[in-house]
This record gives structure tokens, C-alpha cells and sequence, in this order.
């Protein structure tokens, strides 16, 4: 009898189950007999990048047939400069997925424990328990992070705590004077890692500097993405900004061309631009005040079956069964248009109507 692949693999990911990726709009529409539909799904930026932006990725596709930067040396510098550090602060990833990949490779052994609040970024446990992790999760409180219990349960063998600040799917964040409390618990063994992939959106006085913490010399590392405000969700670009011993760490295990030259030089652009809500009140829903692009609306009723009805309506949301939320919706926002042709939908298959 032929040796089984699953006999050969490691043991850690066989309890993973693979990330599903929603079809593509065009086939969709095919399937269900309906045209214009929109994605309101992965809290992507509705808006294309900037002409700016557009016009560096123009002028860099002669050089295609070279291989990238491989140190990404012109984004790191102007990363640097941005952020008041010097660019060996700056490591670069394909996405911040990446970059929270080589983190738990590069400091997690098996049985080193990971501090991951739930629900948020499914990317943390998977990448913990992969590596041959223990995951000790905590349960988010009221659609928020508890800093608090995930202090708690810090304990002598945790290696890593990943803070998503905006959460997701929750769109909720912890403010500063909250993050102070947390980070004068945290012992110097521990690596927190601040994940703010939607920090634009949520700036305000009460937004907390993570960087500050970093540069203090604590065990930080901070994690960004052109993805989201900068419109480049599908050029994968991300960053860390971190101790230089650190960086230097995660570059032994990097992939050397790991960021692409279109998106080193689409991402080079977005440093130079400015950066280019929803109403639920009038159906009566409740909702998740939001500090991100995206907001979690509770439709009191099976999410699964409300959005298989607005996909008839030509309208893509993201259920959020998967976390373990069966009445909710996360609803990416989208242009003025499309949010209104969300509210419209909704109301129709809710059956009620909209103001």
C-alpha cells in the first residue's frame, strides 16, 4: 500500500484547516444569472490607487525582466524617514501575512505559547500552531480586545502576543491609555506585536504610539500594509518596523525577492500621497461602532443564509460563522454608491425598508 501523504507531513498542520478564498465576482455573476455585482467582502480600498501611484507602476514595467530589489533598499529608506528611524528598523513582507509568518519562525519553538485574542486575524493561530505552538486564546470583550485578560494570561513560556489594533472582523480598537497598563505588565521575554493594517483610519488622540514602545527598546514589533489606505491589496506589501536585531533575525529567514519591484515602486509612490458611515440605523440593526474601513453588523438571524440572499441581490459581504459569530456580517465600505446599494439590499432581504 502506497505511503499516504498525510503520513508524511508535519503533524502540526494537519488540524489547519485551508483558507477559503471567496470566487471571483465574474464567476459569481455567471453562476447566479446577475451582473454589476459588488465585492463588499475583504476590506479592501473601493477606490483604485493613485494617478501617482498608477504612473510609478507604469515606469517600472520595462525592468520586469530583472529580478527586485531584493533589500527593497529605496522603500526601506523612505519607510525610515517616515517613521524617524533608520531603515535596519525596516523589514518588508509579501503583505503583513508574511511578516507574521517569519516572526513565529523565527522566535517560536514547539511548545512556546502565543497570546491571540478571538475572533481577530485567523493568520495568528494558524501560523502558531504550524510552527508546533500552543495557542492560548482570549476572548474578545464586548466586540473588543481585552488587554487586560490577554495580560493575564501571559506566562513564563509565552514567546509572542498579537494585538490587532483595529481588530478584525470587529473594526474595534484599544486606546492608548490601555495599551500602557498592558505594556507594563508585559515581561522583557515576551514580543508583542502591534498588527495595524487599518491604523489610518483609525488616528485620533486616544490611538495609542506603538512605535514609541519600540523605540524605547522594549520587545515590539509593529506591523503596516499598503494594502488597505494606499489601494494596493493586490500587489502584497507590507512592512515591520522593529529592533535592528530583530530585522536582522527575520532577514535570515526572508525569502530574498519577497516584495515585487511593482509593488517597491507602487509602495515608494503612496509614501508621497495624501490618503485619497455606513447608516444601520434606519433598519434597526445593531452594529459595531467602526475605526476601520470595514464595520460588523449583527442581522439577528443566520448570517449565512442573509448572504446568500444578498449575493442574489448582486452584493458581497463576508459571514462571519467562520469566527464563530453566527448572526454577523462584516461589510467592507464602499464608495457612496455602493453603500447605498448595500443599505437597499439589506433592507430587501431583510424585509424592511431603508430611510
Amino acid at each position: 500500500m502506497p505511503t499516504q501523504w498525510e503520513s508524511l507531513a508535519n503533524q502540526h498542520i494537519l488540524g489547519i484547516a485551508p483558507y477559503e478564498p471567496g470566487k471571483p465576482i465574474e464567476e459569481l455573476e455567471r453562476e447566479l444569472g446577475i451582473h454589476d455585482a459588488i465585492k463588499l467582502a475583504s476590506n479592501e480600498n473601493p477606490l483604485p490607487p493613485s494617478e501617482r501611484v498608477q504612473k510609478a507602476i507604469v515606469a517600472a514595467l520595462p525592468t520586469l525582466n530583472r529580478y527586485p530589489d531584493g533589500g527593497g533598499f529605496y522603500l526601506r529608506q523612505a519607510l525610515a524617514k517616515k517613521h524617524g528611524v533608520t531603515p535596519e528598523h525596516i523589514v518588508l513582507g509579501n503583505g503583513s501575512n508574511e511578516l507574521i509568518e517569519l516572526l513565529v519562525h523565527a522566535f517560536m519553538r514547539p511548545g512556546d505559547e502565543a497570546v491571540v485574542p478571538h475572533p481577530s486575524f485567523v493568520v495568528y493561530p494558524t501560523s502558531v500552531q504550524a510552527a508546533g505552538g500552543i495557542r492560548v486564546v482570549v476572548m474578545l470583550r464586548d466586540y473588543r480586545l481585552d488587554l487586560e485578560a490577554m495580560g493575564r494570561a501571559v506566562t513564563p513560556l509565552t514567546k509572542l502576543v498579537f494585538i490587532a489594533n483595529p481588530n478584525n472582523p470587529t473594526a474595534t480598537m484599544v486606546a492608548a491609555d490601555e495599551v500602557e497598563r498592558f505594556m507594563a505588565r508585559m515581561p522583557d521575554r515576551t514580543i508583542v506585536v502591534f498588527d495595524e493594517a487599518y491604523v489610518e483610519f483609525a488616528q485620533g488622540p486616544d490611538f495609542p504610539d506603538s512605535l514609541a514602545y519600540m523605540k524605547q527598546g522594549r520587545k515590539v514589533v509593529v506591523l503596516r500594509t499598503f494594502s488597505k489606505a494606499a489601494s494596493l491589496a493586490g500587489l502584497r506589501v507590507g512592512y515591520g518596523v522593529a529592533d535592528p536585531d530583530a530585522v536582522a533575525l527575520l532577514n535570515r529567514i526572508r525569502p530574498p525577492f519577497n516584495v515585487n519591484s511593482l509593488a517597491q515602486a507602487a509602495a515608494l509612490a503612496a509614501l508621497d500621497d495624501e490618503p485619497h458611515i455606513l447608516e444601520f440605523k434606519a433598519l434597526g440593526l445593531k452594529y459595531v461602532p467602526s475605526r476601520a474601513n470595514f464595520i460588523l453588523v449583527d442581522v439577528g438571524r443566520s448570517a449565512a443564509e442573509i448572504y446568500q440572499k444578498l449575493l442574489r441581490e448582486g452584493v458581497i459581504v463576508r459571514p462571519l460563522t467562520s469566527f464563530g459569530m453566527e448572526t454577523a456580517l462584516r461589510i467592507t465600505i464602499g464608495t457612496p454608491q455602493e453603500n447605498r446599494r448595500l443599505v437597499r439590499a439589506l433592507g430587501a432581504v431583510l424585509g424592511k425598508r431603508s430611510a
